[in-house]
């Protein structure tokens, strides 16, 4: 495949592009997505059949199941890290984890999509809850991002938040037709 297709695939939304600073009605839009988000991929799940779970997005990709575990996974851990952030004044680096590696337990290979969407809901409740008690200067904590190799604060982590609940949506969307 062509690399400009398989860009396509990978990213039908776009990469993240972080922002130096977002407004006050940004980040509020962003929380809506992230609050939206749960509904929105019960919505596009919940009546796949099981053949459905095992498509995948692109060749070499994860498949839907895998998916919707991953996001389930990430919403816990971008919460973990806020929550680090506010309260750990040394928290000054990302926690990571091998994407691949947790795609590819047991769980996230064979675990039911709706217990995966149970722990997307909840958790997504108590973050938004925490996203929206955020004042500016907790918005301005900052960490670094061994990953994408830049500093991330608070309001651009909200913002990586919901472009990634997006990026995913679109996965699955690409992957079922």
């Amino acid at each position: 495949m062509e690399n400009r297709t398989i860009d396509k695939l990978r990213f039908p939304i776009g990469t993240f592009e972080k922002k130096e600073e977002y407004s006050e009605e940004e980040i509020n839009s962003m929380i809506e997505v992230i609050e939206e988000a749960p509904d929105r991929y019960k919505a596009l799940i919940e009546d796949l059949a099981p053949e459905d779970l095992k498509k995948t997005y692109r060749p070499g990709a994860w498949n839907v199941r895998q998916l919707v575990h991953h996001v389930a996974d990430i919403q816990l851990l971008h919460f973990l890290r806020m929550k680090k952030a506010l309260t750990e004044p040394g928290y000054t680096e990302v926690t990571l984890i091998d994407v691949d590696g947790w795609a590819g337990t047991p769980d996230g290979r064979d675990e039911p999509v709706a217990d995966s969407l149970i722990m997307l809901q909840g958790i997504t409740k108590r973050y938004v809850f925490l996203l929206r008690s955020l004042d500016e200067d907790n918005l301005k904590i900052t960490y670094f991002h061994p990953v994408r190799k830049y500093h991330i604060n608070q309001a651009q982590a909200i913002a990586m938040s919901a472009w990634h609940l997006q990026h995913h949506l679109a996965h699955i969307k690409q992957a079922v037709g």
